[in-house]
């Protein structure tokens, strides 16, 4: 999957130029300001009014773009509506409801609550399983694991990593932690201020990386920690 000359532009100025490619789980990476956010909301056709987007795509993104494209929002507790319960914010039916709580582990009994009366994790299960739902090719993530304590990020992390093996959509994960992309990414873009500083295979960016600026994100995400094995 090709995504060329994504470019956003505010007036005359252009605030994102890059191009990237989804062989099968890609990390788009760089600091806050960087353009990750803003690449996501072109992609998805949420962009401000006074914002221009223009991009090329392959066969394979025009098939699917308003079809199977799913996005998981970067906060769970304000994802879902904390007046509904959560058995009915997923559109489906009770069969295929209980088998996508199956497949992100969630205790089906957390059906019958609000929003406000899970945990983060459990919400987080709740809008990854809700996206799943439309059997996605192609899974957006914007930093789905910032509003998690550290444990509950490696768990999710962890649970989101096997879905993709499992169910075989492609991945665009974006987010500032090296650490978070390494364990759930094979590919890796790093971009600074709307633009691509590098990209590659995932251990080979860790291991030589050629930008001072990948450098440091490196050096940020993984102080006291191992690369994933």
């Amino acid at each position: 999957m090709k995504i060329t000359n994504l470019q956003v532009s505010l007036g005359e100025k252009r605030l994102l130029d890059i191009s990237f490619d989804i062989d099968r789980s890609l990390a788009l990476v760089g600091q806050s300001g960087s353009g990750k956010s803003l690449t996501l909301k072109a992609l998805l056709g949420m962009l401000p009014a006074q914002m221009e987007a223009s991009f090329e795509l392959d066969a394979d993104f025009e098939l699917i773009r308003g079809k199977s494209i799913a996005f998981v929002p970067q906060n769970p507790f304000t994802a879902l509506s904390p007046l509904t319960k959560v058995k009915e914010q997923f559109f489906v039916d009770r069969e295929k409801m209980e088998a996508l709580c199956q497949s992100v582990e969630l205790d089906m009994a957390l059906l019958e609550r609000f929003p406000p009366e899970l945990s983060g994790g459990q919400l987080q299960r709740v809008v990854i399983a809700i996206a799943l739902s439309g059997a996605p090719r192609l899974l957006m993530l914007d930093e789905p694991t910032t509003a998690l304590d550290p444990k509950t990020r490696v768990v999710i992390i962890a649970l989101l990593r096997r879905l993709q093996q499992e169910q075989g959509f492609k991945t665009l994960f974006v987010t500032h932690d090296m650490h978070s992309a390494s364990a759930l990414c094979d590919e890796i873009c790093v971009i600074k201020e709307g633009r691509v500083q590098e990209a590659g295979m995932m251990q080979d960016v860790l291991t030589s990386p050629r930008s001072t600026y990948t450098k440091t994100l490196i050096d940020a995400s993984f102080a006291n920690r191992k690369f994933r094995e």
